[in-house]
Formats: C-alpha cells, sequence, structure tokens
C-alpha cells in the first residue's frame, strides 16, 4: 500500500493534497473557515516540505461540489467529511483548522478518536474552545450586513466583495457558514487525547485569552498557545511562520510514533 499522494488519484470528495508528495510521512488535514474553500490553502502549497502531505478540504456547497447541499450543522458537515477519509492511507495525522475551520476539525478529531485513529494533534486558531464557542446573529441580518461583517474579518477578498453579482451568488453558502458557527453548541462526546496547540491573532475580536485556553478542557493530551501579532487572519500575514509551526507538529508526530492502520471505512 503507497502513502504518497499517487494514492489520491481519481479520488473524489472532501480531501484534496496540495502538491504530490509520494515519500510523506505525515499528513497535515487544513479545514478551512466560515465561507472559505479549499483553494484558499492553496498558496501554502510551495512551501509543503518533501516528507509531508498537506490535504486541502474542500467543504461542500462550494467550487466544485458547489451543487451538493450544505450541511445543518457543524457535526453534521463534520460526519459527511468523516465519511470520506482515507482510511486506506496509515499516516500520522495533524488536524489544523481556522475559524469555522476549528471547530470542524475538532468534531473530526472526536470522530477518529472513537474510531481508534485520532490525529496526533489538533491545531486549532482564531476561534474559542468549544465549550465557549459564542452565539450570534450575523446569520440573520440582511446582505449588506453580511458583507459588511466580511469587510469587518477581512474573510474575503475585497474584488468578490465589490462583484455584486458574484457574492450575490456566493452569500447564501456564507450565511449558512455563519449560521453553523453562531449556532453550535458543544454537545457530550469523546474526550480527545490527542495534543491540542491553540494560534490566534493578538487583535483578533472573536477570541480572547480565556477563550484560547479554554481548549485545554476539550483534552487529556498536551496543550499549548501561541499568539501571533494581528487580527482574525493574522495567518495570512504569517503564512512563513503558521506552515512552519505546523510543520514541527507533523514530523515531531511522524517521528513519536508508528503509524496505526485505518479501520474499514464505515
Amino acid at each position: 500500500m503507497t502513502s504518497g499522494s499517487a494514492a489520491w488519484e481519481g479520488r473524489a470528495g472532501a480531501f484534496r493534497p496540495l502538491a504530490a508528495r509520494p515519500y510523506a510521512r505525515a499528513r497535515v488535514v487544513l479545514f478551512p473557515h466560515g465561507g472559505g474553500s479549499a483553494s484558499y490553502y492553496k498558496p501554502w502549497a510551495a512551501a509543503v516540505p518533501w516528507d509531508l502531505e498537506f490535504v486541502a478540504v474542500q467543504y461542500p456547497g462550494r467550487e466544485d461540489r458547489f451543487h451538493e447541499p450544505p450541511p445543518s450543522t457543524i457535526r453534521e458537515l463534520a460526519a459527511v467529511l468523516a465519511g470520506d477519509l482515507p482510511f486506506e492511507r496509515p499516516l500520522p495525522t495533524v488536524l489544523f483548522g481556522h475559524s469555522m475551520g476549528a471547530l470542524t476539525a475538532f468534531e473530526i478529531a472526536r470522530r477518529m478518536t472513537v474510531m481508534g485513529v485520532a490525529p496526533a494533534r489538533l491545531v486549532v486558531s482564531g476561534h474559542p474552545a468549544p465549550a465557549l464557542a459564542r452565539p450570534g446573529t450575523v446569520h440573520l441580518g440582511d446582505d449588506d450586513e453580511l458583507i459588511e461583517e466580511l469587510r469587518r474579518t477581512e474573510a474575503t477578498n475585497l474584488d468578490v466583495l465589490d462583484n455584486e453579482a458574484l457574492i450575490k451568488t456566493f452569500l447564501p453558502i456564507i450565511r449558512n457558514d455563519y449560521r453553523l458557527s453562531e449556532t453550535y453548541t458543544m454537545a457530550p462526546g469523546a474526550r480527545l487525547d490527542a495534543a491540542v496547540s491553540v494560534f490566534y491573532g493578538d487583535r483578533d475580536v472573536e477570541i480572547d485569552e480565556q477563550e484560547a485556553h479554554g481548549w485545554a478542557d476539550a483534552t487529556d493530551g498536551s496543550f499549548d498557545v501561541t499568539v501571533f501579532e494581528g487580527g482574525h487572519f493574522y495567518l495570512d500575514h504569517h503564512r512563513d511562520q503558521v506552515i512552519d509551526l505546523v510543520t514541527a507538529h507533523a514530523r515531531a508526530a511522524a517521528a513519536g510514533a508508528a503509524a496505526v492502520p485505518w479501520p474499514s471505512a464505515p
């Protein structure tokens, strides 16, 4: 059984490798923010090292999955994605999720834990701990209010926001993503045993120090926090540093534990 990206050829669904890595020793799975897509992580491709596979997640309802119905909850989204996990490829795995992607990665990590294939590490970015998730009403506002929120958080390219026809096409998906995040509540379930790392910007109004450290309560594993200069999308300005940290975690996972065979797909 190969562990390289060739095994992905012809594979449809959620997981998109950023670059071919036939000798990968570990995998990093990247979950986009609300309103984002797998292509958000394309600029990372040039920095992916030879020994790691970076895979971006494509949510239903966008880009080449545009015609698929969006999920109704974060847990439903996680269930849809988990059904497409690469069970045949036994690589130590690090999950990275930004904003809504942090919650999605957390719910995937819970499912993997129950299945006996827990990730080596969960890296969450720009979102409060699941138990401290903030309710919100942005998804209930009109289109102009939603667009203004996108401008405030810099979540979408300004050229897109200024293109009325284009933004109107994507607003329903963006609104649904806000609804998923703003109505999320942590349900009883598996406690993680994976290490958890939290990244956030020091000017990000979407998360504070207490909410960041609250992630420690989600796991029995180790825990650490890294604070960057910047706002909610600090990672656009500190991309190399973020990739270096994630790379170090993935290489540590590869060195510290033998790969565990994945079970058969449910």
